[in-house]
């Protein structure tokens, strides 16, 4: 490649990082240790096909720049597990919204799937379920309980063993991203279609309203399937699709990076495990309001922690993460 060619190529993206260097702009670690693995590349590059050339000063210069900000000495902050849950993660999991608005539709394709599939054949139930459990819930339906399953076993116990399983759950659908991202597909699949099969078997029983029960910890509990679903994406597609990354590099980055979503979760898999635990027993008896009052809050939490809260800290951030800005710095080499 030329030089012309290699310097138009390359030259916004290394104007924007300058500015954002100059100006100390507010970037995500990972983004930055990301940005210099690619600056560091474009160095060797010109090291070796146009030595001696303005754009290797040029590259060498801001290279030096990047690794004083990455390496200068900081106070570790005190509070270095709160600003990773309010800034740090948010700002970095909106990069990630377009891979969770694919793991949704993938989700909700099952979903309709499964609801289509109970509505025409009433043996769908029993192979997506099981018999043992629709004969159970058949049983507790003709009794006039049909949410009796969430009644049985202690709180603790329940709370403690929903929990566990629960990331269990996310931590599998995260792994299977490993196989080319088929494996996640498959457990976003089969978690959706079980789901619509599951509500359409009340529906055909005239009991829908009686779902509102599970949706007391189900909202959270679906929700964050998907979003471990999105962390198994991440990883999956960081080796499908490795852009300037060698597959080995990428692949490390997407798995620390799904790893980093999947650890997100945690938190709101214990406050699902604690609703089903200690209040999802008490669904019938709630009055409407409580329980649709609980379940609208679990599904605000979700969506402002992991798209709302995002967008806005993204867009009250200096710049955006190697755009360039308008004017060239005055220092640079380039022409």
């Amino acid at each position: 490649m030329r030089e012309a060619s290699f310097v138009k190529q390359n030259k916004e993206k290394w104007i924007g990082f300058e500015n954002a260097l100059e100006n100390n702009a507010k970037i995500n670690p990972d983004d930055l240790a990301s940005y210099y693995i690619q600056l560091t590349n474009d160095l060797s590059y010109a090291q070796t096909y146009y030595p001696g050339s303005k754009t290797l000063l040029y590259l060498n210069s801001l290279a030096s720049q990047a690794h004083q900000k990455i390496y200068i000495t900081k106070k570790e902050s005190k509070n270095k597990i709160v600003s990773f849950w309010l800034d740090e993660f948010p700002l970095f999991f909106y990069q990630y919204h377009k891979t969770l608005l694919y793991a949704f539709l993938i989700f909700m394709a099952a979903v309709t799937i499964g609801a289509v599939s109970t509505l025409n054949d009433d043996s769908f139930i029993r192979l997506i379920l099981g018999d043992g459990y629709v004969n159970m819930t058949l049983e507790n339906i003709e009794k006039g309980e049909p949410m009796a399953v969430y009644k049985s076993g202690s709180q603790v116990g329940t709370f403690l063993g929903i929990t566990i399983n629960n990331i269990r759950v996310a931590i599998i659908a995260f792994a299977c991203g490993a196989i080319f991202s088929v494996g996640t597909i498959y457990v976003l699949f089969s978690n959706g279609i079980m789901l619509g099969a599951f509500i359409t078997f009340f529906y055909n029983y005239g009991i829908l309203e009686k779902t509102s029960t599970v949706w007391l910890h189900g909202t959270i509990e679906i929700s964050v399937i998907v979003i471990a679903g999105c962390a198994g994406l991440v990883m999956g597609n960081s080796f499908l699709f490795p852009k300037t990354y060698s597959r080995r590099v990428a692949f490390m980055k997407g798995a620390k990076d799904g790893l980093k979503i999947v650890v997100s979760t945690i938190p709101f898999f214990i406050v699902a495990g604690f609703i089903e635990g200690f209040i999802t027993r008490y669904g019938e008896q709630m009055p409407w309001f409580l329980a649709y009052g609980i379940i609208f809050l679990s599904l605000f939490l979700i969506v402002y922690y992991y798209i709302i809260y995002p967008i806005a800290l993204n867009k009250a951030s200096h710049i955006k993460p190697l755009e360039a800005t308008s004017q060239t710095h005055p220092k640079s080499l380039l022409t």
